[in-house]
């Protein structure tokens, strides 16, 4: 019942997610390929869904860009 509980509350993500208006951004975009990976029948879903989330940069940076978490990796242009 609780992965039932998660997957109407990603369900419900989604549809506001539709009704907004505006562009997309990147935090959408590793969204959209965390779906993806969620969907996958091969296993080992847990760890390509954090990875499809996380910075794959191994150098650490001098400063935090920002006080909150974004949720996903915004790139190297961010």
């Amino acid at each position: 019942m609780e992965a039932r509980a998660k997957l109407i509350d990603v369900a419900a993500f989604l549809d506001r997610v539709d009704r907004a208006s505006g562009p997309g951004d990147f935090r959408w975009t590793a969204l959209r390929g965390a779906l993806a990976e969620l969907a996958s029948e091969k296993s080992g879903r847990a760890e390509r869904v954090l990875l499809a989330l996380s910075d794959p940069t191994l150098e650490p940076l001098a400063a935090a860009p920002g006080k909150g978490a974004a949720g996903a990796w915004p790139g190297k242009s961010a």
